[in-house]
């Protein structure tokens, strides 16, 4: 029992920051799950984002909702923040070609040490990641600090612990809901997923 729980904490360290040879499985698998895909793609349709619009993503991993957002923001900025540099990798591998025209930009970082932009962002997407944040609601109210008035945020959440339920996904639905209106956020909504557990993006407004 405790070989499989050892098992079991460093397979979900992977996921939570990929690194080595681990990390790499771990990025090439969260790459072709059906289910990542589809939630990422829906997640920045729910966004609406302009042609011309900026665009921050907060741990990207392996690039697919970089990907979708590009294909958007074909006049704009799209720029990525992971504390993995294995995710970095990948991003930029699987994005190579925006990144080379300097529409996509990728860094290693983390939420709660956010560099300086030179321009505000239109929209901000963070899928999976909130519950890494030290401190979530300062971390929001500093995404509200770089977003241009009327810019949109979306947090995605989807319960990835063994036995999630639809119950454990609501739960986080209200948490987060609660934390953007703490931090300021205005017109609050949700938008559900049909995927197993159900997937909630929570959106606000600067």
């Amino acid at each position: 029992m405790r070989l499989k729980e050892s098992v079991r904490k460093a397979v979900v360290s992977q996921f939570m920051r990929p690194r080595g040879v681990g990390g790499w499985l771990a990025g090439w698998e969260m790459a072709l799950r059906p289910s990542n895909r589809k939630r990422n793609s829906w997640a920045v349709g729910l966004l609406e984002v302009g042609p011309c619009d900026r665009v921050l993503e907060l741990g990207f991993g392996p690039g697919l909702a970089i990907r979708e957002l590009t294909r958007l923001a074909t006049r704009g900025h799209v720029c990525g923040i992971d504390h993995s540099e294995e995710m970095v990798r990948q991003a930029r591998k699987r994005n190579a070609r925006p990144v080379r025209a300097g529409l996509v930009d990728l860094r290693l970082g983390s939420a709660e040490e956010l560099p300086q932009f030179d321009q505000p962002f239109d929209k901000v997407l963070a899928v999976n990641s909130l519950g890494m944040w030290h401190d979530p609601e300062a971390r929001l109210k500093e995404l509200r600090r770089v977003l241009a008035p009327g810019g949109r945020i979306a947090i995605v959440s989807q319960p990835r612990c063994p036995g999630a339920t639809a119950e454990i996904t609501w739960l986080g639905e209200r948490e987060i809901a609660e934390r953007l209106e703490r931090a300021s956020f205005t017109g609050v909504r949700s938008e559900t997923l049909a995927l197993s557990p159900p997937v909630v993006c929570v959106l606000g407004v600067r």
